[in-house]
């Protein structure tokens, strides 16, 4: 007899991927219809709720593509990356990804771009919050430490770079936009910091600067390492005018002092 754990495992498989092998093991019997008609009825519920539940979290992918290419795109997705969570909210993560190997959408290379940049708004909505960083703690770290600073980001934030112009097509995309929808591809890249602030989930355009520092300190590189490749990123770069911004707007909300560089 299958464990609990094994007729779960069996049960999806025969599901998603349509195992025969899987679904014999079931052992579904009785009734007027046959077993693939009764496992199909599960399927096309599971496929159903995978369909809106990330329309929900790509509806400017979907919009670009059409409902049609959207719903194959999600149906080979689910299969390519089957969910490891039982939170729905948290699945999808690996769209983007997928998007740039999934052959009929070789021809739009801009959207996974697009993708990425509604996963980070929608995961930014649901992040944790953060309290806001504590200038007196930072105030009173001796200048010869300052260098071996860790700064840590806001839990809602999320930087995204990209040769196409992603934002106005995400701005031309929504569902309130009364103006030209036209998107040039080649008028330039975007380089954009997400992060849910007081009002709510914002997008902007960052500098190369101020993307190569955040990035950096997102990977946990010391302060004085995070600068370096800033400037060199950008010449001209404002370090100061960067730290005071983002630490006013709390993109930055902690510190830690380690005691080597990195």
């Amino acid at each position: 007899m299958q464990s609990l754990h094994e007729l779960q495992r069996a049960f999806s498989i025969a599901t998603l991927f349509e195992d025969r092998v899987a679904l014999a093991s079931l052992g579904v019997a009785g009734g007027r219809l046959a077993p693939e008609a009764r496992i199909a009825v599960y399927r096309n519920n599971v496929l159903c709720n995978y369909r809106k539940a990330l329309a929900a979290t790509y509806p400017v992918v979907k919009r670009l593509v059409g409902a049609p290419f959207f719903d194959a795109a999600v149906e080979h997705f689910v299969r390519a990356y089957p969910s490891k969570s039982g939170d729905v909210n948290r699945y999808g993560g690996e769209f983007a990804m997928f998007l740039e190997s999934y052959r009929p959408a070789h021809d739009l290379a801009y959207l996974p771009d697009v993708g990425r940049l509604e996963w980070a708004i929608d995961q930014a909505g649901i992040a944790s919050d953060a309290p806001p960083l504590d200038l007196e703690a930072l105030a009173a770290v001796p200048p010869d430490k300052q260098g071996l600073l860790r700064f840590a980001l806001h839990p809602s934030l999320a930087l995204i770079r990209s040769r196409y112009p992603i934002l106005h097509l995400w701005r031309v995309n929504q569902a309130e936009h009364m103006g030209d929808k036209r998107v040039d591809l080649d008028e330039g890249g975007d380089t954009l910091l997400v992060m849910r602030g007081r009002s709510g989930v914002s997008i902007e355009r960052i500098g190369a600067g101020e993307y190569v520092l955040l990035a950096a300190l997102a990977t946990g590189a010391a302060f004085e390492n995070a600068s370096t490749r800033a400037a060199q990123a950008e010449p001209g770069f404002d370090l100061g005018a960067a730290l005071h911004r983002h630490v006013a707007g709390q993109a930055i909300v902690a510190f830690s002092v380690f005691a080597s560089p990195g």
